[in-house]
C-alpha cells in the first residue's frame, strides 16, 4: 500500500474536523442540499465529459493504484532481470520455468521467452499490454481531475442558489440562516473534495503512470535481450539506462565489486 496516499487523507481529514470540533458542532457542517449539488452536479458533469466504459475502467483502476505501490523498485528489476538473463544463459530458456516471479507483467514476459515464442511477438504483446494499461490509468487520473475541477464550480452554483434563496425568502428571518449555510457549505464541500481528494489523488496517479511507463518498458526491453541470449553483463548495463544517474553509478559500483575483490 502506498502509505503516504492513506497518511494524507487521513491527515487532512483530521486537520477538518479538529477545526470544526474547535469553533462548533459537526452536525452544523452537515447539509443535503450541499452534499447533492457538489457531489450530484460533479458526477453529472463528468459522465458528459467522458464516456461511460471510460468511467467505469478509470475510476476503480485510478483509486486502485492510488492507494498501491509498485512492489519492484526499478532497481529491482534491473537485478532480477540480470539474474533471470544468467539463469537463461546457464540452464536456456527451459530453465526460466522454474522461476518464480513476482510481478506479473515481467512474469508474462518470461513465459513468452520459455515457451519460445518469436522475439516480435513477444514485443508487440507486450507493448499493447503496457499502453492499454497507461491508456487505462491516464483516464483514471483525467476523470478525477475533471471532478476536483467541476466540484468548486459546482460548489459556487450551490452557493448562487443558497444566496438567491435567501435573498426571495428576506421577509422571513428564521429562514435567512439556512439559506445562508447552504450557500458556504457548497463552497466548503467543493473545495475540500477537490482540493483534499480529487486533485491530489490525479497528481499522484499521473507520478506512478509516468513511473510504470518506464518501469514495462524496462522490462520489455530486458525481456528482449534475455530471449537474444545477450550476456547477464550487457543486460544489467543497458538496463542501467533508466535509472536516474546517482542510482545508475551506485548499481555499476556494485556490479564491478565482486569482480574486483578476487583480482
Amino acid at each position: 500500500m502506498d502509505i503516504a496516499t492513506g497518511l494524507g487523507l487521513v491527515a487532512g481529514a483530521v486537520v477538518l474536523v479538529s477545526l470544526i470540533m474547535m469553533g462548533g458542532d459537526l452536525r452544523m457542517f452537515l447539509d443535503t442540499h450541499a452534499f447533492i449539488v457538489i457531489f450530484g452536479g460533479s458526477f453529472a458533469a463528468t459522465l458528459i465529459r467522458f464516456p461511460l466504459t471510460s468511467i467505469f475502467h478509470g475510476l476503480p483502476l485510478g483509486a486502485k493504484f492510488a492507494f498501491s505501490l509498485r512492489r519492484m523498485s526499478q532497481r529491482d528489476l534491473v537485478d532480477e532481470l540480470a539474474g533471470l538473463a544468467e539463469i537463461a544463459r546457464k540452464s536456456g530458456p527451459i530453465g526460466l520455468e522454474k522461476v518464480e516471479i513476482e510481478d506479473p507483467f515481467l512474469a508474462k514476459g518470461i513465459r513468452f521467452v520459455a515457451d519460445g515464442y518469436d522475439g516480435n511477438f513477444i514485443r508487440d504483446n507486450l507493448e499493447r499490454d503496457r499502453d492499454n494499461f497507461l491508456t487505462h490509468l491516464d483516464e483514471g487520473q483525467k476523470i478525477y481531475r475533471a471532478v476536483g475541477d467541476c466540484a468548486p464550480a459546482f460548489g459556487m452554483i450551490g452557493t448562487l442558489i443558497g444566496m438567491v434563496q435567501m435573498f426571495a425568502n428576506m421577509t422571513d428571518p428564521s429562514k435567512l440562516g439556512p439559506y445562508m449555510a447552504v450557500a458556504l457549505l457548497a463552497t466548503f464541500y467543493g473545495a475540500a473534495v477537490a482540493n483534499l481528494f480529487c486533485l491530489p489523488i490525479a497528481d499522484k496517479l499521473h507520478l506512478k503512470l509516468v513511473d510504470e511507463e518506464i518501469n514495462r518498458t524496462l522490462i520489455i526491453d530486458g525481456i528482449l535481450m534475455i530471449r537474444e541470449a545477450k550476456s547477464p553483463t550487457l543486460v544489467r548495463e543497458m538496463l542501467l539506462a533508466y535509472l536516474p544517474e546517482k542510482h545508475r553509478h551506485s548499481e555499476a559500483d556494485e556490479a564491478e565489486a565482486p569482480e574486483a575483490v578476487p583480482a
